[in-house]
């Protein structure tokens, strides 16, 4: 495949491409956990608009009851500048769609730096596991009746 563009010219392309795919949820919240970016994959996987998320808490995507663990966490990112899920491991969270159904999350984060290297935000990759949780929950009451049943 013959590409005249330059490196710095793909490269953008190639994030454009990314950032605007409906595959996987793509978000940014700055410091205070406002959503600044909303990708056609969070649309779809959360059911708000990118108008509609924006300007909001990350909370309209977070259940209740896990929203004081979450605000901890991102707390002390923002501090720090650090967290192991920045680092490749994978976070795996209930979520909320528009419609109050939840969901089962599986992401990573990319914390992001200013030019003086503080936290302006963090932006998120994030799929919907719910089939394979679901599966995988299946699969463990089946596990545990048939061990009940030995002698």
């Amino acid at each position: 495949m013959s590409d005249s563009a330059s490196p710095a010219r793909r490269l953008e392309r190639l994030g454009r491409a990314i950032l605007e795919s409906p595959s996987d949820a793509i978000i940014f919240a700055d410091r205070e956990g406002v959503i600044r970016f909303w990708n056609p994959g969070a649309e779809r996987l959360f059911g708000f608009t990118a108008a509609e998320a924006a300007g909001q808490s990350l909370d309209i995507i977070i259940p209740e009851p896990q929203r004081a663990r979450h605000w901890s966490g991102f707390r002390q990112v923002m501090e720090t500048g650090e967290s192991r899920y920045g680092q490749g491991d994978v976070l795996a969270v209930p979520g909320l769609r528009k419609d109050g159904s939840r969901i089962s999350l599986e992401f990573t984060i990319v914390p992001l730096h200013d030019a003086e290297g503080r936290m302006e935000g963090m932006a998120a990759i994030l799929r919907d596991v719910s089939k394979r949780f679901e599966e995988t929950r299946a699969l463990r009451r089946k596990l545990a009746e048939a061990a009940g049943r030995l002698p």
